[in-house]
């Protein structure tokens, strides 16, 4: 019997303490995707802990009060930090936590970056009623990259699968627009696409201004339209992609329809309040797609 020598000791204890960072943060989130993450194995769950700790990590960082200049410097660490990654040194928790699913699930270091670039877009200025263009940009580096990094970490396999994570991301990233007008708004940044805004006659890009105005809840049902289009798509992707894989993706996506249902309901006529499901409602909906 060989003893393992004292620094893979280290490592392996650095390595138990990285993924209990990154756990800790996933768990202490509350987020709606942990509804999924939870139906993996324990591997891709470490995994998807890990790729969500990133994420917020960033976030934090773009949604931080500091000066542009900073904001971009810790940017760039990250850049480094992703960069010593994939040349197996890293030496954050979060990047510790990430080397496995690098090497085993195949990660895309792209997709790592167009996050980055994501953050850095918000990180800029504050963004308000970008062109269509820039838009979509903005969704597929902070949400598409991120649904292709969970494809990657949940083993699915098919073709199908990137466009899948594509059109999922855009449609809960839409939803997460539309329902966080007002949240936005008093950061200073308006989401909302220029032409459907121009569309209804809506020329301010002032968020606040956009917010009182009549004909928001127009623009708001032409987003989610858009949408919906995205959530049918997705769905139809779905069921070409083996369903065990894909049984996170599936329940977020069934959350996600239901909250744009519930915003749908409620005409956004009230966008100070966040509109949200409970809990029990969200068990639910996991049960349903999870089995």
């Amino acid at each position: 019997m060989t003893l393992a020598r004292p620094d893979t000791l280290a490592a392996l204890t650095d390595e138990a303490a990285a993924l209990a960072h990154v756990r800790s943060i996933a768990t202490a989130s509350g987020s709606s995707f942990l509804w999924g993450m939870r139906l993996l194995p324990k591997p891709r769950r470490q995994a998807m802990y890990a790729i969500y700790a990133f994420c917020r990590a960033v976030d934090d960082i773009a949604d931080d009060d500091g000066a542009a200049d900073e904001k971009h410097r810790r940017l760039a660490v990250w850049r480094e930090e992703i960069g010593r990654l994939y040349d197996g040194r890293p030496t954050h928790p979060i990047t510790l936590a990430l080397q496995h699913p690098r090497r085993c699930y195949g990660l895309p270091r792209a997709e790592f970056m167009a996050v980055i670039d994501g953050m850095e877009m918000d990180a800029r200025e504050d963004i308000r009623a970008p062109d269509m263009e820039t838009f979509r940009l903005y969704c597929r580096r902070v949400a598409g990259a991120v649904g292709v990094l969970s494809v990657h970490a949940f083993g699915a396999e098919e073709p199908e699968a990137q466009r899948l994570a594509l059109a999922e991301g855009d449609a809960l990233q839409f939803t997460n627009i539309l329902r966080d007008l007002r949240e936005d708004a008093e950061r200073g940044r308006l989401y909302l696409p220029r032409e459907l805004l121009l569309r209804h006659g809506i020329e301010s890009r002032d968020p606040m201004t956009v917010l009182q105005d009549a004909r928001l809840p127009a623009v708001c049902r032409d987003l989610a339209a858009m949408a919906e289009e995205r959530f049918t798509e997705a769905q139809a992707l779905m069921a070409r992609c083996r369903r065990g894989p894909m049984r996170p993706a599936r329940i977020m996506l069934a959350v996600y329809r239901r909250l744009l249902t519930r915003l749908q309901q409620q005409g956004w006529r009230d966008n100070a309040t966040r509109v949200r499901l409970p809990k029990a409602e969200k068990l639910w909906i996991a049960l349903r797609n999870g089995l």
